[in-house]
């Protein structure tokens, strides 16, 4: 069909779009460990806010007895305050590595026995020794058991579902909502990136290659929300993207795999233009928050590298939500680039 295409005065692009939950995209770490590995790596991110959230989950340990038979009451008990815990990391931190991810969005899995687990986080009680020789039928290789199918029908099935089948990939990542909310969570989404980053490699030795062979020849990593902040600070925004995904870009320019960062706005939400500040023109933003109050207002710079602690004790970012303009019901929604978007990810198909 290649040469074809040209000399005819139509052509069909059969175009299918997989849209995921990003918190399932941070499963895929799960497929490189074991039940314990999890575990430990649960427990050492146990402080901060994550410790705060954490007390009543935390707080069950004294009535977890890993070596006692099976006890599905107990073990719905804790599942849940394990999950009203990353709820709360989720909606209430403002914390981005939520593991697993479909605790928080279960999907059809909603109740079901696969997600009524949690990490084996009071190991200073018992050796590693003493876990691992647990009876088969106690709670703790129930546990293990539930990770396991966990880790090997809803991870892997997912990604064997779709991620076999796709040859461009978009990756939207919010930089503005951390930075807003402070260095904890700005630390704890670049973590969130970099775990996930050591999985989603593009190379031939990759956790995706050893599950299947994908197809994938286009990534594009685009920092949402660019109506958020004043045009100026675009080139930071996307400064600040690739430096948080600086390892994969690397490792996918090497393996032959296209890659490009970009700032966007799906629905451009407000306006951009001028105030006059003490006799000076500075950039500023028009819209309407959600509460319906017009603003105008210049959010503050991006920063144009990974923040610094300078940067936490002096920056006067704060970015607010805005509530999309009004448009005649005939005119198309304005945006920001997702003509380039497009362009990179389907020009080629075209």
């Amino acid at each position: 069909k290649g040469a074809l295409k040209y000399l005819q005065d139509t052509a069909t692009l059969y175009l299918d779009i997989v849209d995921y939950p990003g918190e399932w995209l941070l499963d895929l770490p799960l497929l490189d460990m074991d039940f314990m590995t999890w575990s430990k790596q649960q427990a050492l991110v146990l402080k901060g806010k994550r410790l705060e959230l954490a007390q009543e989950w935390m707080a069950l340990g004294d009535e977890f007895d890993p070596f006692a038979p099976v006890d599905e009451a107990l073990l719905e008990k804790i599942s849940q305050a394990f999950t009203q815990y990353l709820y709360a990391c989720k909606d209430e931190g403002g914390l981005h590595w939520v593991q697993p991810g479909r605790f928080v969005l279960p999907g059809e899995l909603a109740g079901a026995p696969v997600l009524q687990f949690f990490p084996m986080i009071w190991t200073n009680k018992y050796t590693e020794q003493q876990l691992q020789e647990a009876d088969e039928h106690s709670n703790f290789a129930m546990l293990k058991q539930r990770y396991k199918y966990y880790q090997q029908h809803i991870v892997k099935g997912f990604y064997k579902e779709h991620f076999s089948k796709f040859d461009r990939q978009i990756i939207l990542v919010d930089c503005l909502q951390p930075l807003n909310a402070g260095p904890e969570s700005f630390n704890d989404m670049r973590q969130a990136i970099d775990q996930l980053m050591q999985s989603f490699k593009y190379g031939r030795s990759s956790l995706l290659r050893r599950m299947f062979a994908p197809r994938i020849d286009k990534v594009l990593f685009a920092a949402t929300k660019a109506d958020h902040v004043t045009p100026e600070q675009h080139p930071n925004l996307v400064n600040l993207l690739q430096q948080l995904v600086n390892e994969a870009w690397h490792t996918a320019s090497f393996e032959g795999i296209e890659m490009d960062c970009v700032s966007l706005a799906s629905i451009q939400a407000t306006e951009p233009g001028f105030v006059n500040h003490h006799g000076q023109q500075v950039p500023a933003l028009r819209g309407v928050s959600m509460d319906e109050q017009p603003q105008t207002l210049f959010p503050g710079e991006v920063p144009k590298r990974l923040p610094n602690e300078s940067f936490w004790q002096n920056n006067g970012f704060e970015f607010m939500n805005f509530r999309p303009l009004e448009q005649q019901s005939d005119e198309p929604l304005p945006h920001i680039r997702m003509d380039k978007a497009l362009e990179f990810l389907l020009g080629d198909k075209l």
